[in-house]
């Protein structure tokens, strides 16, 4: 029976995955909402965040939008398995990568401020690794938000459309911090404030504004599922008659379990697939009775389709929207 203290620190994971308060004491709000007083949410925070529950305090950088970005995948022999890792998850430009079961085993997502940094890590991957690269660009977006109960039960929000008008001069660096993670501390605002030399109720107006605008795509507690009981995750992906794929994506995207749903652009020789999803459960069995029920409800069975469960997490870090000058990818 999970005691009170972890009953506490899931609600303060579960009630928060969004909407993190846009005031300059955020946790003073969450610590009213869960009874509690703001330096516990501080302290609990900071202590979920060190056990590799919580990755950070932050947003997430809505794709193809202020930066670039793409899925990738390598063929990795097995003997090689940990130094293309190594070598890949070393590149700044990528932000997650994951050993899947298929024989494309090293699945990686590459991100820059353009899709020319984007380019320049994957040239980099193919010459530190002598291995081909998938390069699999978003096409169309369903749900990109992997912000779910930790439940399971309710489906995920439907991704709306971003407004690239609202992105101003200065905004990438905000967009960068949020991907990097705030500080855990009282005035989480105030605090990148004074790292970019900006006023604190300006930091605040500007990332309402780029939450309206859907170029953030969410604002609260980035947790790391893995860790918290999701240890059976399935990449599924289908080769889908171009004609078929909004529908089916809509259907693909509300079903409770798949939490993440988008198209890519298919490699045809080497990965003819363009309808993905992620499915998110506590056991094999789970992600195959939730696949089972979403493909039914899309009306995709008897379709090509591959699952890729994932094996292991090597690297899992907010995006990259802005560099340093003169830093390499």
């Amino acid at each position: 029976m999970p005691d009170a203290s972890t009953d506490i620190d899931r609600r303060l994971m579960d009630g928060w995955q969004r909407d993190l308060p846009l005031v300059p004491r955020p946790f003073e709000v969450m610590a009213r909402a869960l009874d509690l007083d703001e330096d516990e949410v501080i302290a609990r925070l900071a202590r979920l965040r060190e056990a590799g529950k919580v990755s950070r305090v932050g947003g997430t950088c809505r794709p193809n939008t202020a930066g670039a970005s793409t899925l990738a995948a390598v063929a990795a022999p097995d003997d090689r398995i940990e130094t293309v890792a190594a070598a890949i998850g070393g590149m700044d430009g990528v932000n997650h990568s994951y050993l899947r079961e298929n024989d494309w085993n090293i699945w990686f997502v590459a991100t820059g401020p353009d899709r020319a940094h984007v380019d320049a890590t994957l040239d980099a991957v193919r010459r530190r690794t002598g291995l081909e690269v998938l390069d699999l660009p978003l096409v169309r977006p369903f749900n990109v938000d992997l912000g779910f109960r930790l439940d399971g039960a309710a489906p995920a929000p439907r991704a709306r459309d971003a407004d690239m008008g609202a992105l101003v001069d200065g905004d990438r660096p905000i967009l960068q911090a949020l991907s990097e993670g705030l500080e855990i501390t009282a005035r989480p605002y105030g605090a990148l404030a004074r790292t970019l030399g900006r006023d604190e109720t300006e930091i605040i107006d500007r990332v309402d504004a780029l939450l309206e605008a859907g170029l953030i795509g969410r604002l609260g507690v980035i947790v790391r599922h893995r860790p918290l009981g999701w240890t059976s995750n399935a990449m599924v992906v289908w080769n889908v008659p171009e004609d078929r794929i909004p529908a089916a994506g809509e259907v693909l995207r509300s079903e409770p379990g798949v939490t993440l749903c988008y198209q890519r652009r298919p490699e045809p020789k080497s990965w003819p697939y363009n309808l993905y999803c992620m499915i998110h459960a506590r056991s094999r069995d789970e992600a195959l009775e939730t696949l089972q029920r979403a493909e039914a409800a899309a009306a995709l069975g008897g379709l090509p389709r591959r699952i890729l469960f994932s094996l292991r997490c090597f690297k899992q870090k907010g995006a990259l929207v802005a560099v340093k000058e003169g830093a390499a990818a």
